[in-house]
């Protein structure tokens, strides 16, 4: 599976939890941890959201894919 966000990291860089950003957008915990795992994606308007909550561009959130491993 390929990894299109990198949420999860940036929480951890920025010591925040999944929880706290479900909190902070109104979303369960469980759709949280979907996104961080790269089972399923947010949709744009709420990356932009998660990225004015995380003070990150929302280009930081998202993997590139176009770089060979």
């Amino acid at each position: 599976m390929t990894e299109l966000n990198r949420l999860k990291i940036v929480l951890v860089e920025q010591k925040k939890t999944g929880k706290w950003l479900a909190a902070q957008l109104g979303k369960s915990t469980c759709t949280v941890s979907k996104w961080c795992s790269n089972t399923v994606q947010p949709d744009l308007h709420t990356l932009d959201q998660i990225s004015k909550l995380l003070n990150v561009n929302v280009k930081e959130l998202i993997n590139d894919t176009n770089i060979k491993k």
